[in-house]
């Protein structure tokens, strides 16, 4: 299956710590992440990670893209919520076009979790068909 990977600045090395915890589970799918967040996941982790550009000059528009053609089968998007910067990719766009093609889709630690290990025991194969 096609992972997305996305975070705010604040929560990068949050997802980078999630991704060493999950990383025998993710290492059996393809991961897809905006720039800055993939080099970093990439050098934690030592897993291939298809990276779009940065999030700041476009790479959340490629990530969306990407979710329209139904090309990713989950996004995790760790951001953080007290902080609203232009800078940053915005969650309500990404989330709203998540739930427009029903793609699952995590914003903290806790729902990501759940998918991660809901995705390892085969609940999320209906996306196969």
């Amino acid at each position: 299956m096609n992972i997305g990977l996305i975070a705010h600045n604040s929560k990068r090395a949050l997802l980078e710590d999630f991704c060493i915890a999950y990383k025998r589970i993710l290492a059996k799918h393809e991961l897809y992440a905006t720039g800055t967040t993939g080099r970093r996941i990439e050098e934690a982790t030592n897993l291939k990670v298809h990276k779009f550009l940065p999030g700041s000059i476009g790479g959340d528009k490629q990530f969306m893209e990407m979710i329209e053609r139904n090309g990713l089968d989950m996004v995790l998007f760790f951001y953080n919520p007290a902080m609203i910067n232009q800078k940053e990719p915005d969650i309500y766009e990404i989330s709203r076009c998540c739930d427009q093609y029903n793609i699952p889709i995590a914003t903290n630690i806790a729902t990501a979790e759940s998918l991660i290990l809901g995705l390892d025991r085969g609940d999320l194969d209906w996306r196969l068909l």
